[in-house]
């Protein structure tokens, strides 16, 4: 019986710590992937609300640029302004087309990223961690 008690005094000597330091660190783990998940969620929820309302947009964008264009284009037709009329039309198309395009590709390089909570923490617990 002493025998055992020295093996289990040993186990807590050298064996107690370890246990501690591993079960903090799954501890660690289990509430990074918790908060990870959960910011997966949100992004993808947003992401979707997005995409939806992005091609809401773009739908009813196009149709009132094609009714729009239409009364300008009939109301020019039997004027000398027709030709002129649809080539500035063209003109003003392709440069909105210019603008939109240089102003998605800022916004898809410029994005920040969309688990920052997740790498805050795991950077604070690095900090705690390093002597």
């Amino acid at each position: 019986m002493s025998e055992a008690m020295e093996s289990q005094a040993a186990d807590d000597r050298h064996g107690a710590s370890p246990r501690r330091l591993g079960a903090a660190v799954l501890g660690l783990l289990h509430d990074h992937v918790e908060l990870f998940g959960i910011e997966l969620q949100e992004q993808k929820g947003r992401s979707l609300r997005l995409l939806l309302f992005a091609g809401f947009s773009l739908i009813f964008g196009l149709l009132l640029i094609v009714g729009l264009s239409s009364v300008l284009i009939v109301a020019l037709w039997d004027t000398e302004y027709r030709m002129p009329a649809m080539i500035g039309l063209c003109l003003l198309y392709a440069i909105a087309t210019g603008y939109c395009a240089v102003r998605l590709h800022a916004a898809v390089t410029d994005e920040s990223s969309p688990f920052s909570a997740t790498l805050q923490e795991l950077a604070r617990d690095r900090e705690r961690l390093q002597p």
